[in-house]
């Protein structure tokens, strides 16, 4: 038998098919299994899973691509070259296989093709491999497929242009909402709510409601959080240190994934960012260093001031794509996030 994910709570009181066929689904999408159980892995359709999702990637690229710079991303519906403009053949637009084989360059103008291409392509499919190995041919996997291809498309537009499109924060948001409807999220309100509030439902309305809850409670604490902490740094620095494209992401992960993993995910991006900022930090010290020493012959102790001074001044003037971080950490999140709390709490 399955087990139900709500640790330490209870399950909504509904008839007992409803509720038997509310575990199975909550199990599955949170891949909470008894020790021993194990999703069914057909490896046909692990497969397929694989391929669905390299053709999904390069169509994400499109998006990547188009979204940023106005374009639509259905007209024209063959993809062109970025360099020459022109339509590539459909034979030449096979996901992984074209690029590799063109050696990721465009037939015609012989312009190099970026590598993000292929790279999104094969994320892609191993995003939705991910989603089936670890939920099964379910709703979850639906709906956590929908969720990884929307962060990569956004890892990637903010890593290129430092812009989170609402054309799919928004909707991601919406569908988020939508999914907590039918498979459960399960967090606070499922844990906390169904112990205290006794719901007059007859049917399993009741989990709805409650799931529901907690996808639009993950949303607001994850817009909340970084719209207070952008409020923070631009009162203190005077310059705006989040934009408003991370709140909206923000709220999308939340209502996807809820409270917990939400915080989880702020957390992890917040020490991921903050590694990042000193390795950046670090390396264009040293590499001014070295400059300072080679080309005006100072001394190493004047060299490594002289940089460091610059160092501090580009890192202040660095716009860092938080998104990036966010995105990469909610992704993680979706698979481990569970797990590591789990094996976290049994260790305090």
């Amino acid at each position: 038998m399955l087990t139900p994910a709500l640790a330490g709570g209870t399950v909504p009181s509904v008839p007992a098919e409803s509720r038997r066929r509310h575990l199975i689904i909550n199990a599955k999408s949170n891949g909470e299994l008894r020790s021993g159980e194990k999703v069914s892995v057909d490896p046909v359709l692990a497969l397929a899973s694989f391929v669905f999702g390299l053709a999904f990637g390069s169509f994400l690229n499109v998006c990547i691509y188009r979204l940023p710079r106005g374009l639509s991303v259905t007209h024209p519906a063959r993809s062109i070259c970025p360099n020459c403009q022109q339509k590539i053949a459909s034979y030449d637009n096979v996901p992984v296989l074209s690029w590799l084989l063109l050696r990721g360059r465009c037939r015609r103008c012989k312009a190099a093709i970026t590598p993000r291409y292929l790279l999104v392509e094969l994320l892609t499919g191993m995003l939705f491999l991910g989603c089936y190995w670890h939920f099964g041919l379910t709703l979850a996997m639906v709906k956590f497929c929908g969720f990884g291809f929307l962060l990569l498309g956004l890892i990637f537009t903010d890593a290129e242009t430092k812009l989170l499109p609402d054309k799919l924060t928004l909707p991601g948001l919406v569908l988020g909402l939508l999914f907590s409807l039918i498979v459960p999220v399960n967090d606070l309100a499922s844990q906390v709510l169904s112990g205290i509030v006794s719901l007059p439902l007859s049917s399993d309305i009741s989990w709805h409601l409650l799931s529901f809850v907690d996808s639009l409670l993950g949303a607001v604490v994850g817009a909340s959080f970084i719209y207070g902490a952008g409020a923070i740094y631009l009162r203190a620095r005077g310059v705006e240190g989040m934009g408003f494209g991370d709140v909206k992401l923000m709220a999308m992960i939340g209502a996807f994934l809820g409270v917990k993993l939400t915080i989880f995910t702020l957390f992890t991006a917040s020490i991921a960012g903050s590694l990042f900022g000193v390795g950046t930090v670090l390396v264009v010290w040293v590499k001014r260093t070295r400059r300072f020493m080679t080309r005006q012959h100072a001394s190493l102790g004047a060299a490594r001031k002289r940089a460091w001074q610059s160092a501090k001044t580009v890192y202040r003037h660095y716009e860092m794509p938080f998104g990036v971080f966010l995105g990469s950490m909610a992704l993680i999140a979706l698979f481990f996030g569970n797990q590591f709390l789990s094996w976290y709490w049994r260790r305090i």
